[in-house]
């Protein structure tokens, strides 16, 4: 029960987002979303270091093997990872004009939800890894961690879910259809969280490796999208500032609950 509460809390979160397009009428307003874009920024930085990278490197220590390796080679897995799917599905970013990725006939509204989908996917092995991990009797992440964790997914998925279903309605797709797609841009979490898990449990010394290379593969989400949608045009000061308290609120998470 506790793993199926994990897994299914950030998605949670995203289709509360998404549900917005039912109450907001108008656009999502500039400023209000380079503020989310900068919160969502720092929470998945905070969690990448508290819950994952750190984890990562005592659990080394305890393989009695070099505390940074796993840690260096999974996050640097992570970020190719990311950057091997960022290359092979085609996406749209929501402020872009030119689609990535390979070309296809997709439209531009299955293209805008396939780039909120992407950098979900790591989100969920996070989750995934950290649970995996507590469940394993591992003494270096709790139950409580990884529910810290997964509550944090939760927070930042709420504004990712507006942003996306926002932008669709305003393509011209109806409330409802916007609402359904924001939704399932999210539900790749639950389901990379639950494959992550099960591949855990069947190679336990990897623990180490998969905690950071799920914090790779959010950090080059962080990077390459989400604190450059957040700088670009006027106000950047505000995605700044968002980024400082998503940082603030993930690492209070991590540390009061883990």
């Amino acid at each position: 029960m506790t793993i199926f509460l994990g897994l299914i809390i950030p998605f949670i979160g995203t289709t509360l987002g998404a549900a917005m397009v039912f109450l907001m009428k108008n656009k999502l307003n500039n400023k209000v979303e380079k503020v989310l874009l900068g919160f969502a920024s720092g929470v998945m930085v905070a969690a990448s270091v508290w819950s994952l990278i750190i984890p990562s490197i005592d659990m080394a220590k305890e393989q009695n093997i070099i505390s940074w390796l796993p840690a260096t080679i999974g996050f640097i897995l992570g970020i190719l990872f990311l950057l091997i799917l960022d290359n092979i599905i085609p996406h749209l970013h929501i402020k872009s004009k030119e689609p990535e990725g390979l070309k296809s006939n997709l439209g531009k509204s299955a293209m805008m939800v396939l780039a909120v989908t992407l950098h979900n996917i790591p989100e969920g092995m996070a989750v995934g890894v950290a649970l995996a991990g507590a469940v394993s009797g591992n003494n270096t992440i709790t139950i409580a961690s990884a529910i810290a964790l997964s509550i944090g997914i939760a927070i930042q998925n709420f504004p990712e879910g507006a942003i996306i279903s926002m932008p669709l309605k305003e393509e011209g797709n109806t409330k409802g259809k916007s609402f359904l797609y924001g939704t399932l841009s999210g539900i790749v979490e639950p389901i990379f969280g639950g494959l992550t898990i099960i591949l855990t449990s069947l190679v336990v010394p990897i623990l180490p490796y998969l905690l950071s290379f799920a914090a790779g593969a959010m950090i080059y989400v962080v990077v390459e999208e989400l604190i450059p949608e957040s700088q670009v045009g006027k106000h950047s000061n505000l995605g700044t500032l968002g980024f400082a308290f998503g940082f603030i609120i993930m690492m209070i998470l991590d540390v009061a609950l883990g």
